[in-house]
């Protein structure tokens, strides 16, 4: 197959020429569509639901709030996970799915049992909202709205704050992949009604009164329209307010003497703003409003951040002067950053491939060819990746060796340019012709693509496991094999068509004589190896044991390397988890927020610019507290840098200079990095420590004794403990004895307590398309004293007020800050970051401290999460992963070779890889990692490729006729050394800039070009030296049957497996022709082909019937008002010429079977006649052996005694000592013969017993007479020809499609008058009959059909054409042969074994009296028993050619 594409290819230069050229167009137009992202998104399919409820605290909103959602949500389909947080006035519900949910089906079911909660979660309380369909990746792009130079004092906060929402936000939501833009910081602008106290006290108005006015007295309405003359009137009225002037003119009540009470007599009306949860500060200067823009999840980032851009600057056009946008978080700056890094290692990856090749091939051309695969199956993966979805990222680009994709093509032309300049037949030529040139390519090609092809299959292969890998590994490495998958696939495409084509058009044609730079030096190499070689082969068993010792002590030094799941990505900038002490005030956060971005600005200038979130946004699907912060600190460009020179030197420093600021604790991280945290595991640090229990009191106390270990703990930073308590509080208790005496209710007192401090929105007033709303509370001055909440005004039903104090207690106390829960569990975290150390060893160390330090009462717990718990999933699932990628690489070997033991031998390279793989990450102080862990599932993959090119040249030696297992390695290492060692050297140094790169995201790619190029450094050394060593030890072992071919080996396994014991059973002596009928009778392919013909039968019957009769009945009121009823017959008459035509098909397949079946008969039959035939001899040869056997043991003592008497010499003695050795192997042989004559021959049978046949007594010839052989009536041209009338019934059938279908019907309809009561005592009924026809008119498919069934015809005669000249030469072959072999064997008994007769009469006389000597005695009686086994010989050789004629036979 291979090599018939290879032919093609040569011959049509052109077609593949333009299917490169397509390939190249395509390629280009798809990189130019190609996603273009940092990394793969990582993120789980998660659903966020959203509930606000300012005047609640943390408890109240985890019972009436967050414990209901997750309780109806809790039974979704695909939900892997329930977490949630609830603190002051928010709660966020996280509900993770499996990868697989669709997110917008789980967004509907999330949905639906959000409504079912609607009733138990009153609706003043909050009302639970989804939050935007995003992702981890999503906060693509984060803005800053500040004044300009010049500005600051002209836009205040709520204006700039206003700007953002109805100005920027509202074009950039039209923006497409734009999931939602959320707004930060400002002030939210409102329509303030601040009340006076003292104003509703003395004038008697309740708080409720003033509501009730602002609500009646703002609204709109219609009133539809009335007709005048032809045209109409719409009405509708305008009451909503328009500004604070109607706001003030708005009637509360009249007093007793008819006066009005407005809102301007109890409040004033004034433009206020929200209660603000967040704020956004800009370096160490005031505040200023920003945004996030968050992506749709499953878009294209490049491509939507690029529109956002677009839109930004057109944005920019229509905002007021003085006002600008400023990004300080553009995802294209990471996402530039890894791709650059991407680009400058495969670029330079490609120059040392290109490189390597030409040094090596000794031939510019040669490397450049081989080079140009690199871009083409660039361009065939870029199409793949776009057709499958795989976007061009880190992970995805990043790790194409371009040194694997070209291996194949590597293999090939260094073969054609080894035969061109090597070959004997080209020694006289100085240049070969054209012809000769591409016979000479498809040759070498052919005669190599096993191997490359073999090899670039395990490669792929080897990936596969990575596709099954599943979770964030799953996600972050599957494009990884998906993308070199596709790049090895196209490579294996362009080695079969491409090189080939390219290799007899662009390589030299001259032959040339002397050797360059490069074959002399791989000639010096060549030989230097070579001593090496034979040196390594004279101490055997110490290299073997020293490469198992390396491997032991490889696997020691693994256990000790430490682990970590991936490393982190160097984003660019860095996000400062920034928190100040639990309840402090946003004033106080802000102030914090700005000493710190001081001392960064002023301290480092690597820092561009600071920019601080506090607390959340308008979504907060980040849900901080304002004593919390993300400082995002942007960095300028590395090159800059003088503080440092990596991130994390850089974390340190920052750390270190911030920490003498009091109250605030702070921990760097990456922007993106740290929201994969928290969005995977809830919390923003690399390893999370979860301890679970009901009291929060006591959650907190184990959470403090934990934060103090990990304090002790080397390489844990940034710890941060989570305060679930701590927050101080005004709790108002009611009195219920005060509530009865005043007669008023706990929601009257709640009411007036929420209305005054967060206030009470009333409506809203509309500027054009701007809505802001009208919120009524206490004025400032009355809300500021915390003695002033016993003081608020609480109105009686009588319109008496009386204070607060009267009714309930009001006390300061410290509460709950923020609970949060995991699978409807409580749970406090405690996070760090790790610098320095790897997480499995800080996760080791922290364990064993706190199992001895922290005792934990029943019912709480602790779990390790975030990096920690993916690399030990992670590791769980490289455990199945590379055992399946190991097991399917040996799979692969064997069916490469058809070995296991060579399968074997070229496995032996993995261990040998894994060594040096451990040993490279362990000088460059390394930890195990996921990534280093795909390392080394790709490294097995390439370690095999130099075994299976070795193994490949030892056994086309080994076919050639070289017989000394030692010198068969010497030469064909010495042939292969080279394709060898460039092999080795493009795989690993394609990796090398890979791993030597510092760009963004080489941290990720570093582990993985590590292993690989370690590992193929010692596969390649040892594998030159110690597989040859390892294939001379097999090969020296003599195996148990070596003389058996692999087939009769297999039924010989195969039929002990079964479990007969041949000694235990007794052998039966059957006939030959019993023998036959044995196996006709017991043999399930022919059984088969009775079955067979009874389902073709059956089908016959099937094709027949009739579709099943249709019967309907309809009762009702069919007719008129009374009941009627009517049944209804159908029935469909199918097409009856088509069921003609198949059975006439149908019939014709009974025969054919019959015949295949006589066929397979003939076959059996041939092939039982032959094994018993070659039996009989075997026994009969057994009998001549041991009987010769016998006597020349007889001679040999007697040569003993004339030996010990020095009658004859030593060379007499040993000679007749050899004769007797040999004759005693030849018998043993000829046993060994038997067995497995036997064994084939119960097979054949299949019985459970052996088979002795008849004792051949002596040599007769069987003759047949040859007339019976007819030439035009054998059974596989019948076959032939019967194939060919079932595809002219087949044309048939497809013709009958034409004719139409009928259908006939009947029907019984009753018709009830209007006296009747029942429809079955009616006498009037009516029948009717139906007939239809079904007429084929759209019959364009059935053409097609009979010009298929044609065109098979045709073929199906060129075969019988073809069959029959090759089955008439058959013939004429066994003919000649069955006569030949019959005069041998005639010439053999009339004339040899008289001869023989005549030599053995009186030659023990002749002994005895001295005419011969013993000597001559042996001589004769070897030639005797050699003219006796030719003979048998001869009859074997008559009789299987007897059995060929009696198949050929029509008896």
């Amino acid at each position: 197959m291979l090599e018939k594409i290879i032919r093609l290819s040569i011959k049509n230069k052109l077609i593949v020429g333009l299917f490169i050229l397509l390939l190249i167009v395509g390629g280009i137009y798809n990189a130019t569509q190609l996603p273009i992202d940092a990394v793969p998104d990582i993120t789980n399919n998660q659903v966020t639901i959203i509930t606000s409820s300012p005047s609640y605290g943390a408890a109240d909103i985890e019972r009436i709030i967050t414990a209901p959602i997750e309780q109806v949500t809790r039974n979704i389909p695909g939900i892997i996970e329930q977490r949630s947080f609830s603190r002051f006035g928010l709660s966020v519900v996280t509900i993770v799915f499996k990868d697989e949910t669709d997110i917008y089906w789980a967004r509907t079911q999330v949905n639906e049992r959000l409504q079912q909660v609607a009733s138990i979660i009153p609706p003043e309380i909050g009302r639970p909202e989804l939050g935007p369909v995003t992702t981890g990746l999503g906060e693509i792009y984060q803005y800053v709205v500040k004044p300009a130079k010049g500005y600051e004092n002209k836009y205040s906060l709520q204006e700039l704050r206003s700007i953002q929402d109805w100005i920027i936000r509202k074009q950039l939501l039209g923006t497409e992949g734009v999931a939602d833009v959320s707004s930060f910081g400002g002030k939210l602008k409102q329509f303030e009604i601040a009340i006076n106290p003292e104003k509703l006290k003395s004038l008697q108005v309740s708080l409720q009164e003033v509501i009730d006015a602002v609500e009646q007295n703002n609204q709109n309405t219609g009133g539809a329209y009335i007709e005048k003359g032809p045209s109409v009137l719409y009405i509708r009225s305008e009451g909503l307010v328009k500004n604070q002037q109607e706001i003030e003119a708005i009637a509360i009540k009249q007093t007793s003497n008819g006066t009005a009470v407005k809102i301007k007599d109890v409040a004033e009306v004034k433009i206020g703003s929200a209660i603000r949860y967040g704020a956004v500060v800009y370096n160490n200067e005031k505040e200023v409003c920003g945004a996030v823009v968050m992506m749709l999840k499953g878009e294209n980032s490049s491509k939507v951040i690029k529109k956002v851009k677009e839109k930004i600057a057109e944005i920019k056009k229509t905002l007021p002067e003085g006002v600008e946008v400023e990004a300080f978080l553009d995802r294209t700056k990471m996402v530039n950053n890894a791709i650059s890094t991407v680009e400058r290692n495969l670029i330079e990856g490609a120059l040392i491939v290109v490189l390597i090749l030409v040094l090596f091939l000794g031939n510019f051309r040669a490397g450049l060819l081989v080079a140009s695969v690199i871009p083409l199956s660039m361009l065939f993966a870029i199409i793949l990746m776009n057709f499958f979805g795989v976007s061009g990222n880190l992970m995805s680009l990043g790790a194409l060796d371009f040194g694997l994709i070209v291996d194949g093509a590597v293999i090939i032309v260094e073969a054609i340019l080894h035969r061109l300049h090597h070959n004997k037949q080209f020694s006289e030529l100085t240049e070969v012709s054209k012809l000769q040139m591409d016979e000479e390519v498809r040759t070498s090609s052919g005669k190599m693509m096993n191997a490359a092809v073999f090899g670039q299959i395990i490669i792929l292969i080897v990936y596969l496991p990575i596709l099954s890998l599943e979770g964030i590994e799953g996600k972050m490495f599957k494009p990884m094999a998906q993308t070199v998958s596709f790049a090895i696939l196209g490579a294996f495409l362009l080695s079969l068509t491409y090189i080939p084509m390219m290799s007899s058009l662009v390589l030299s044609r001259k032959i040339k004589k002397g050797n360059n730079l490069s074959e002399r030096t791989i000639i010096a190499i060549e030989r230097k190896f070579k001593k090496l070689l034979e040196k390594a082969l004279l101490i055997p068993k110490r290299i073997v044991a020293g490469s198992i010792s390396l491997f032991v002590i490889s696997v020691v030094v693994m256990s000790h390397l430490g682990g970590e799941f991936i490393p982190e990505l160097e984003e660019g900038d860095f996000a400062v988890d920034t928190r100040t002490l639990t309840g402090s005030s946003l004033t106080t956060t802000i102030q914090a927020t700005q000493k710190t971005a001081e001392i960064l600005k002023s301290k480092f200038p690597e820092v561009e610019k600071v920019v601080t979130k506090i607390g959340s946004g308008e979504i907060p699907t980040d849900p901080m507290p304002i004593e919390a912060s993300d400082m995002m600190v942007i960095l300028k460009d590395k090159s800059e840098w003088t503080s440092a020179k990596t991130f994390d030197e850089l974390a340190e420093k920052m750390s270190k200079a911030v920490e003498d600021l009091p109250g605030v604790t702070t921990g760097f991280q990456y922007p993106v990095q740290m929201r994969f945290n928290e969005l995977m595991t809830g919390a923003r640090q690399d390893v999370v420590c979860k301890i679970f229990g009901d009291d929060l009191d006591s959650l907190s106390k184990y959470a403090e004794e934990l934060g103090r270990i990990i304090n002790t703990v080397d390489g844990a930073r940034d710890l941060y403990v989570e305060s679930t308590t701590g927050l101080p509080q005004l709790v108002i208790r009611v009195n219920r004895d005060g509530l009865i005496k005043h007669h008023l209710t706990v929601n009257e007192v709640n009411k007036a307590i929420a209305t005054s401090y967060s206030g009470y929105l009333a409506g809203q007033i509309y500027e054009h398309e701007e809505r802001y709303d009208i919120a009524i509370r206490l004025d400032s001055t009355s809300r500021t004293k915390t003695e002033d909440i016993g003081s608020l005004p609480i109105v009686k039903n009588n319109g008496i007020i009386i204070p607060l104090r009267e009714v309930a207690d009001v006390n300061i106390e410290v509460g709950p800050n923020q609970i949060q829960r995991e699978d409807a569990h409580r749970r406090i975290t405690i996070g760090f970051n790790v610098r320095g150390r790897d997480v499995e060893s800080i996760v080791k160390e922290l364990k064993e401290k706190t199992e001895k330090q922290v005792k934990f009462p029943s019912g709480y717990y602790i779990t390790y999460g975030g990096q920690f718990e993916n690399l030990i999933q992670a590791r769980q699932r490289l455990m199945i992963a590379v055992p399946i990628a190991l097991l399917l690489i040996l799979l692969m070997l064997y069916f490469a070779f058809g070995k296991i033991k060579q399968g074997l031998l070229i496995f032996s390279a993995i261990p040998l890889s894994a060594m040096g793989g451990i040993f490279a990450l362990w000088l460059r102080d390394m930890p195990f990692s996921i990534s280093a862990g795909i390392g080394f599932i790709a490294l097995f993959g390439v370690a095999v490729l130099n075994g299976i090119v070795l193994i490949t040249e030892f056994n086309l030696l080994k076919r050639e006729g070289m017989k000394d297992p030692k010198q068969l390695v010497i030469k064909g290492t010495s042939i292969r050394l080279r394709p060898v060692l460039m092999t080795a050297c493009v795989a690993s140094l394609g990796f090398l800039p890979m791993a030597l790169s510092n760009g963004a995201g080489a941290e990720v790619q570093r582990p993985l070009a590590t292993v690989v190029i370690g590992g193929l450094i010692t596969a390649t050394i040892l594998t030159l030296i110690v597989l040859p060593i390892l294939y001379v030890m097999f090969e020296q072992r003599k195996p148990k049957i070596s003389n058996l071919n692999f087939s009769k080996a297999g039924i010989i396994i195969i039929a002990l497996m079964i479990g007969f014991n041949a000694n235990a059973q007794q052998a039966k002596v059957v006939s030959k022709e019993e023998a036959v009928q044995l196996a006709i009778e017991n043999n399930n392919s022919l059984k088969a082909y009775s079955l067979n013909s009874e389902i073709i039968k059956s089908e016959t019957k099937s094709a027949s019937k009739f579709d099943p009769l249709d019967i309907s009945t309809s009762f009702g009121n069919l007719n008129g008002n009374t009941n009627d009823s009517r049944i209804t017959f159908i029935q469909n008459i199918p097409n009856i010429p088509e069921i003609i035509a198949i059975n006439k098909q149908n019939n014709v397949k009974v025969l054919q079977n019959e015949n295949e079946r006589k066929l397979f008969e003939k076959e059996l039959s041939k092939s039982v006649r032959n094994h018993y035939d070659e039996l009989s001899a075997l026994q009969y040869k057994a009998t001549l052996l041991t009987q010769t056997d016998s006597l020349f043991a007889q001679a040999q003592d007697r040569f003993q005694r004339m030996f010990d008497a020095g009658e004859i010499g030593a060379g007499e003695f040993l000679q007749m000592k050899l004769r007797r050795n040999n004759l005693s192997n030849e018998l043993q042989n000829n046993n060994n013969q038997i067995f497995e004559a036997e064994s084939i021959l119960r097979s054949l049978l299949q019985v459970d017993y052996y088979i002795k046949p008849t004792m051949l007594t002596s040599l007769t010839i069987e003759k047949i007479d040859t007339a019976n052989i007819s030439r035009t009536e054998q059974l596989s041209i019948k076959q032939l020809a019967l194939e060919s009338e079932v595809l002219n019934k087949a044309i048939q059938i497809e013709k009958a499609k034409f004719f139409p279908k009928l259908r006939a019907g009947y029907s019984l309809q009753s018709f009830n008058s209007e006296g009747t009561s029942s429809p079955y005592l009616s006498n009037i009924n009516y029948q009717s009959f139906d007939a239809g026809i079904q007429i084929p008119l759209i019959c364009f498919n059935y053409g097609s059909g009979i010009k298929k069934s044609k065109a098979k015809l045709q073929i199906n005669e060129l075969n019988k054409t073809r069959s029959t000249i090759i089955i008439d030469n058959d013939i004429n072959i066994a003919l000649a042969k069955y006569r030949n072999n019959t005069l041998i064997l005639e010439r053999s008994l009339s004339t040899d074994l008289l001869l023989v007769g005549q030599l053995e009469n009186g030659l023990k006389k002749k002994l005895n009296e001295g005419e011969i000597n013993y000597t001559e005695w042996v001589l004769t009686g070897e030639l005797i028993l050699r003219t006796y086994l030719t003979t048998i010989d001869n009859w074997t050789n008559q009789r299987e050619s007897l059995n060929e004629i009696l198949f050929y036979s029509n008896n």
